[in-house]
């Protein structure tokens, strides 16, 4: 297998998505890459990250795939669960506190920092538009994350987000309470139940 044929193989295995390192841990010599780039064949879409032009772009997999501790939540949580219609103009994650993003990265997100200890609790895997798995926190815990983030996101999102809660029969509200009590919200949390049950 030449090494053009490698590099395929690799895209067609990660669904069009290469990285440098990948061509590194499979000792090609990255001037092919730079060949194949040349050629029309992929295209450079970030530092490190090469996607095929024949496949469309799924920005939402290879962020994460390229900064693995970046969670989706927020306004991008409640899109995926249902909790809004609105559909996100910048995706919304959450890292844990020092983790680094490339400033061009993190400057074309909602980026939201979070206690280490916090950060791996509740997430779920959702699928992208495009069909490849992301991870997202969980509808209990990107509850917890709106009301702790209200003064940062739209008053209104919220409010939409909060009125669909009695209405979704998978809602399990005693998880809620015990992620809320975690993340030391749970007065706050508690208060906006209430108004809704």
């Amino acid at each position: 297998m030449t090494y053009i044929e490698r590099i395929k193989a690799i895209l067609q295995e990660h669904n069009g998505l290469i990285f440098t390192k990948d061509i590194t841990e499979n000792n090609i010599p990255r001037v092919y890459l730079a060949s194949l780039v040349k050629t029309g064949e992929i295209e450079r879409v970030s530092r490190g990250v090469y996607v095929d032009t024949n496949k469309i772009e799924d920005e939402m997999y290879y962020l994460q795939v390229k900064y693995p501790k970046l969670i989706y939540s927020h306004e991008t949580a409640l899109f995926f669960h249902g909790l809004t219609d609105r559909t996100p103009f910048e995706y919304s994650a959450t890292v844990p506190s020092g983790y680094q993003v490339m400033s061009r990265v993190s400057e074309s997100m909602n980026l939201y920092y979070i206690k280490k200890m916090l950060h791996q609790e509740d997430i779920v895997t959702m699928m992208t538009s495009f069909g490849n798995n992301i991870n997202v926190y969980s509808i209990e815990r990107t509850i917890c994350d709106i009301v702790r983030s209200r003064n940062r996101m739209d008053s209104q999102i919220v409010n939409e987000a909060l009125k669909r809660l009695p209405n979704r029969s998978e809602m399990d509200f005693s998880k809620v309470m015990m992620i809320a009590n975690t993340m030391k919200i749970e007065k706050i949390v508690r208060g906006y139940l209430e108004v809704l049950l």
